[in-house]
């Protein structure tokens, strides 16, 4: 019965298929996905953060705190909290709720703050939840007190949804139980930077159409619990399988991709709320767009993704097998006398750590080939600075010889948002230590005809029609990595272990491992454009020609 559904925060942010096939009895014994072991490493990276979080907030605000071990059978953490509540602790950390089957609801908070009249949430996130600007309600790390909260005129709040719907789930259960501080509307999040709680007032009408947290929260709670009810009672879905973003993790995608692909549903071309209104126009099957007229008419929908015409052609590349479609009658890419492929390396958030060059091109007094900018020391560190100021003044020297031979310099990489984030970034985080250049350097060398976004220049010749990284392209240009593993994902493997970042003695292989991965990706690059620029030409069919 319906009664019997409860949904945790989750629920209201994941895809609505995925929570039909949570509740389908019938489907528990259907295989998922293996897990992903990067996944479980963001599990204890998290666990690691909130324990460093704790102690700091337990060693600055003494006293009454309860602190709920997360390693407990569920009934036994459930029973503290409920002890807690009891007692009026200031502080409860790690409480798990008890269900609540009315509301059909369940869930945990990493803290609960007592303000005098009742609790309110506060989460502990491992991604950063501000950026540089002005508005953010702010209080210091250490001060939990939410009455203390000020607009910090240095900071802005960056868009982070799941955490404000995950902070209305727990208010709304702390209502239930009459724990909640009815006249606090507010939920704290604790981000990666770990130096202030920002604090979201969860009625403000700061979403899409001037919703607030709580509204979104209502209407989105509602349609999945639907969903889940269904499906627990065998009733017919009210989710179909439709490929989406959280398609690439989803534990369940080889369950809907086996059934997309037997119907050619049309979201495997057309991706998102796009894919929805062509089925609601009766187009819902890559077979129907495909036979469709790109030059006429296009059905009358809300286009958010892809236009009419690359859609049709999008159909019919995957009709065909094909990964690239040129969308121009002659394609191209920039090129220079003197040429420099660039590709950074992250560790998430925490800051860059290797800056990977293939120098190629006129002789300019500079050796050609790989060559790398490196720190090993564990993210973050100071000694970022120096390998960005090194890998800045290799650049520059390049640019600066190029143009004292009167000979034209470009530099390229693929998807300039990665690099340029850390571009900027590393400049407003070192700006004082040696050899840093001043921010308008970097944005004069940016916005220049001299830095070459090559995922640019793809998405603007080609239409893909399996994805747009540089993995999947790279290939059609014959270019292959050494390493099977090569990924993002994995490279975040090998950094941890390259660094000791465990304990562990640091890996000497893996930092090997990292430099021939790196030194793949800007031959990947390379290949790349050497490629549009000699042979994409007679070897990708134009899209009007299919």
């Amino acid at each position: 019965m319906k009664g019997e559904v409860v949904l945790d925060a989750g629920a209201v942010s994941r895809c609505r298929r995925r929570v039909h096939l949570e509740h389908d009895p019938t489907m528990r014994e259907v295989p998922l996905s293996p897990p992903d072991p990067t996944a479980q490493q963001r599990i204890d990276d998290a666990t690691a953060h909130r324990e460093d979080i704790v102690t700091r907030l337990m060693a600055a605000n003494p006293g009454s705190w309860v602190k709920v071990p997360r390693d407990l059978p569920a009934h036994e953490r459930v029973e503290l909290t409920e002890q807690a509540f009891a007692a009026e602790a200031r502080y409860i950390w790690g409480a798990l709720l008890p269900v609540d089957p009315a509301g059909h609801r369940r869930g945990g908070i990493d803290l609960l703050v007592r303000t005098g009249r009742g609790y309110v949430p506060v989460l502990v996130v491992r991604h950063r939840i501000s950026d540089r600007g002005t508005g953010a309600i702010v209080t210091d790390l250490t001060d939990l007190d939410p009455a203390h909260r000020a607009a910090d005129e240095s900071r802005k709040v960056r868009s982070q949804p799941r955490d404000q719907l995950r902070l209305v789930h727990i208010r709304r259960m702390l209502q239930t139980l009459g724990q909640a501080d009815e006249s606090l509307t507010l939920g704290g999040v604790i981000g990666l930077d770990a130096d202030v709680v920002v604090w979201h007032d969860l009625t403000a009408g700061t979403w899409p159409g001037g919703r607030s947290a709580l509204t979104e929260y209502q209407v989105r709670f509602a349609d999945r619990l639907a969903i889940a009810s269904a499906a627990a009672n065998g009733e017919e879905p009210l989710a179909e399988p439709s490929r989406v973003l959280e398609c690439r993790r989803c534990p369940w995608w080889p369950t809907c991709e086996k059934v997309l692909t037997e119907t050619r549903d049309v979201s495997l071309v057309v991706r998102g709320e796009d894919a929805v209104e062509l089925r609601r126009a009766g187009v819902s099957t890559v077979d129907k767009l495909a036979a469709l007229d790109p030059t006429g008419d296009a059905p009358e929908i809300n286009w958010t993704g892809v236009t009419f015409p690359d859609a049709v052609v999008l159909a019919r590349a995957w009709l065909a097998d094909l990964t690239l479609v040129r969308r121009v009658d002659r394609v191209e890419v920039p090129r220079a006398d003197v040429e420099v492929d660039v590709d950074m390396e992250s560790f998430g958030d925490a800051g860059a750590y290797l800056w990977g060059c293939l120098l190629t091109g006129a002789d300019i007094g500079i050796s050609p080939g790989y060559r790398a900018f490196a720190t090993w020391d564990p993210l973050p560190t100071e000694d970022e600075a120096r390998s960005f100021a090194e890998f800045w003044a290799w650049l520059t020297d390049v640019r600066e010889r190029t143009e004292a031979a009167g000979l034209t310099f470009r530099a390229y990489c693929y998807n300039a948002l990665a690099e340029n984030r850390w571009l900027f970034g590393s400049v407003e985080r070192f700006g004082d230590h040696p050899g840093i250049p001043a921010k308008k350097e970097i944005q004069s060398f940016v916005d220049s005809d001299e830095w070459v976004d090559l995922f640019r220049s793809v998405t603007d010749q080609f239409l893909c029609s399996q994805g747009k990284g540089l993995k999947v392209i790279a290939p059609v240009a014959g270019f292959a990595w050494r390493d099977p593993e090569a990924g993002g994902e994995a490279s975040m493997r090998w950094y941890r272990d390259a660094v000791g970042m465990d304990g562990e003695v640091p890996d000497a292989e893996q930092r090997e491992r990292l430099l021939r991965y790196n030194e793949d990706d800007v031959l990947a690059t390379h290949a790349l454009r050497e490629w549009i620029d000699a042979r994409a030409q007679a070897e990708v069919p134009y899209m009007f020609d299919l």
